[in-house]
């Protein structure tokens, strides 16, 4: 299934079957040709100011260019629906290349326009502007030929005015291979963030799935199966029924304590917010509740989705770890780029009590710290590793390095 902008996009960027965008591209590529074009024939245009005998026409010249581009453009901006229409709109745009060829007398001015002209066919009808660009050549052609009649200009250029009827035409071609090739790579664009987002939320699904099962999932199995015993020994066995009773109440208020705590945790970390800003926020609630200082320093670029959300999570459950056995006033918390950016440190360090930390991590888990132990198995999920450096009375420093 695609994510409901992708098939928007891609309407808009359709292409009939006969090569005509979509009319939102067709739009932003003909506001485009339109701001070339005019810039251009202006430039033209001014220049021939110092030559002209007749400065008025030349005047009256660029006012049209600059007007009749002006409106061209901020119609096809406000209304990007009217590039569906390309013969309309090329109606308009001959009309204003007629008046552009009065003022300029078949000059230059004209064939930049002209070459503009045919530029937009391309843009608006796509492969149907053939015909219109055969018939741009051969007006092109007539007024070159007038021009060479009645002026009989220098060789050089006589030879640009006979070149120009073929430059229109190759400017139209031009534009058109110009419009399917940036359609072509915005599809690719497009669909490569589709994959990012659907492997986003695999990522994502898998994720929940596996922080449910190894919280929820599993005390709500030990509640079933103490409920399972529970009616058989309110007879038999009273106080066993007690004791599955008091499990089954125990049980349901780690649940709820699981529940909270993962629910805490999906909206700690927001991968649209900036990671300094997370682990900041992080911080300053650590900071509100138990009132011990907390500092944050990240000095490393976006992280992967996966990657980003298990360290953060690392580092709520040692500031967790710190809230309830530490005895700290002061923990610092940094994530910075280690082995020249293919990885991704995270340091939490507090000046508390300290302990003496067993060679093996998982021996912890006897000792009621929990919360270490589970740290690591994040760090393994995502490829890296934990070190936990302590003694007693000098603090505690945890350290989670992971691979980019």
């Amino acid at each position: 299934m695609k994510p409901a902008g992708e098939d928007v996009v891609t309407e808009a960027l359709t292409e009939s079957a006969d090569g005509r965008l979509g009319p939102v591209v067709a739009a932003a590529l003909g506001r485009a040709v339109l701001l070339t074009r005019a810039a251009v024939t202006t430039i033209i245009t001014a220049a021939g100011l110092a030559f002209a005998e007749d400065r008025s026409r030349i005047v009256a010249l660029l006012v049209l260019v600059v007007v009749a581009s002006a409106a061209q453009v901020l119609a096809l901006g406000r209304w990007p629906g009217l590039a569906a229409h390309g013969v309309a709109a090329l109606a308009v745009d001959t009309a204003v290349l007629l008046g552009v060829l009065a003022l300029s007398r078949g000059g230059l001015p004209y064939f930049g326009y002209a070459a503009g002209a045919a530029a937009l066919a391309g843009v608006l009808l796509g492969a149907a502007a053939v015909p219109v660009w055969l018939a741009q050549c051969a007006q092109g052609a007539v007024v070159c030929l007038t021009v060479l009649r009645d002026t009989r200009p220098p060789p050089a250029l006589a030879t640009l005015l006979v070149a120009a009827p073929v430059a229109q035409l190759l400017a139209g071609i031009a534009a058109l291979a110009v419009s399917r090739a940036l359609v072509r790579q915005m599809r690719a664009n497009l669909h490569r963030v589709a994959l990012a987002q659907r492997d986003a939320a695999a990522l994502e699904r898998a994720r929940l799935a596996r922080e449910l099962h190894d919280s929820v999932a599993k005390t709500l199995r030990s509640m079933s199966l103490a409920a399972v015993a529970l009616p058989g020994s309110v007879r038999r066995q009273p106080a066993l029924a007690e004791q599955l009773a008091g499990a089954i109440s125990a049980g349901a208020a780690a649940a709820d304590l699981q529940a909270r705590e993962l629910l805490e945790g999906l909206r700690l970390e927001s991968p649209d917010e900036p990671l300094e800003a997370t682990l900041d926020r992080l911080c300053a609630r650590f900071s509100a509740r138990t009132g011990i200082d907390a500092d944050a320093e990240v000095a490393v670029g976006e992280l992967p989705i996966a990657v980003r959300y298990e360290l953060i999570r690392i580092a709520y459950e040692a500031l967790t770890n710190v809230e309830r056995h530490a005895g700290a006033t002061r923990v610092f918390v940094a994530l910075t780029a280690t082995r020249r950016g293919r990885a991704a440190g995270l340091t939490v360090r507090d000046n508390g009590r300290g302990f003496a930390v067993p060679g093996d991590l998982l021996a912890l888990q006897s000792l009621g710290h929990h919360g270490i132990v589970g740290m690591a198995e994040r760090a393994r999920a995502v490829g890296g590793r934990l070190e936990v450096t302590s003694r007693p009375g000098r603090g505690t420093v945890v350290h989670v390095q992971v691979p980019l």
